[in-house]
């Protein structure tokens, strides 16, 4: 690694999932769920790159950053980044099951980012970056558990998948300067370092899901 390279790889360290202050710094609203539409829930690494790939699949209406897992009531970014919330960095993907289902959306989930690193995607470190996939009913739990094993079957990652299987309580929208982060900044260093490249694979993965497609 060149020493350029070096530098801009310990910056990314240092950073992380982090940008610098917003003026608006409220909740984001989650929006109410339209006739016919199903929502879920998915936490796997920073929110920023989770949010923009699942935005680009035919049948998602709207992707919400925020946090979900841990006990504590609508807590802010800074109290998540202290991994003393029990929340994970997560994302509401609100969808039609009749253009995309379910399974489909599981598929984008673990090509988005590496489920086999046990709370750390990247250079994000913490349980508040590890990945869980919540499920709603046993129906969306049975088909989680199926896609953990294909994913092991089929060998795409060196290591077996530490994704946690969990049932989904409750979700806390992330603050408002959060929200569609990749498309606001896309020239943001994180953003083309580690974000992009996790964009990509799951667009690759989900050809043919894609909006740009129709």
């Amino acid at each position: 690694m060149k020493m350029g390279q070096f530098i801009a790889f310990c910056l990314l360290l240092v950073v992380g999932c982090v940008q610098g202050q917003n003026p608006d710094a409220s909740p984001a609203k989650l929006p109410a769920l339209k006739p016919g539409e199903a929502v879920a829930t998915f936490a796997g690494g920073c929110f920023w790159a989770q949010e923009e790939g699942f935005d680009q699949l035919v049948g998602v209406r709207e992707v919400i950053s925020g946090y979900s897992g841990g006990h504590v009531k609508n807590p802010t970014y800074q109290q998540v980044g202290t991994d003393e919330t029990g929340h994970a960095e997560s994302v509401q993907v609100y969808y039609n099951p009749s253009v995309i289902s379910y399974r489909e959306l599981l598929t984008a989930f673990f090509a988005g980012h590496d489920p086999t690193t046990l709370n750390r995607q990247g250079p994000d470190v913490g349980r508040d970056y590890r990945s869980v996939a919540f499920y709603r009913t046993p129906a969306e739990k049975a088909e989680i558990e199926a896609a953990i094993r294909q994913v092991n079957a089929e060998k795409h990652f060196a290591r077996p998948v530490v994704t946690e299987v969990v049932p989904f309580t409750v979700f806390y929208p992330a603050e408002n300067y959060h929200q569609n982060y990749c498309k606001l900044h896309p020239d943001q260093p994180y953003i083309q370092n580690v974000s992009r490249p996790k964009i990509d694979k799951l667009r690759k993965a989900m050809h043919g899901k894609l909006k740009t497609d129709v």
